[in-house]
């Protein structure tokens, strides 16, 4: 397993304070590791955020529990890697997967497009409700 550098964490309700929360922590993790190029940064940045708030924005609980944001974030010598979960979320629909571009006039719908754009791979799990995205981009 390739070395982990530097790591930033986040887990807590799913809400708008999660999304500022996680970006303090992407601002800590580029202080540890300052040598990440920008560009590489800022298109990561904006991936996992993105993730987190479609969670924020879309996810809904399975029961009577509240879901729960959780985001770990790490950087390798040649790689960043974020695991975004929902827990005690139900599953996304089948075309809530779908990374299609929506035409000009939808007012939503292009997050996971997004995503997919500015990383390497996404993927997605599914285990004992907890829905968790995995993103990579290689430096």
């Amino acid at each position: 397993m390739t070395e982990v550098i530097a790591r930033r964490g986040f887990h807590g309700p799913s809400s708008e304070e999660a999304i500022e929360a996680i970006h303090n922590e992407l601002d800590a993790l580029w202080d540890d590791a300052s040598f990440v190029p920008d560009m590489d940064r800022m298109t990561f940045a904006t991936a996992v955020i993105e993730a987190a708030a479609n969670i924020v924005q879309h996810a809904l609980p399975v029961a009577d529990k509240p879901v729960e944001i959780d985001v770990d974030i790490s950087v390798r010598p040649s790689r960043l890697v974020a695991r975004v979960s929902a827990f005690n979320a139900r599953e996304p629909f089948a075309n809530d997967m779908q990374a299609n571009m929506p035409d000009e006039e939808a007012e939503s719908g292009r997050g996971l497009a997004l995503i997919e754009a500015l990383v390497t791979t996404v993927t997605f799990e599914r285990q004992d409700g907890t829905n968790t995205w995995i993103l990579t981009r290689n430096t």
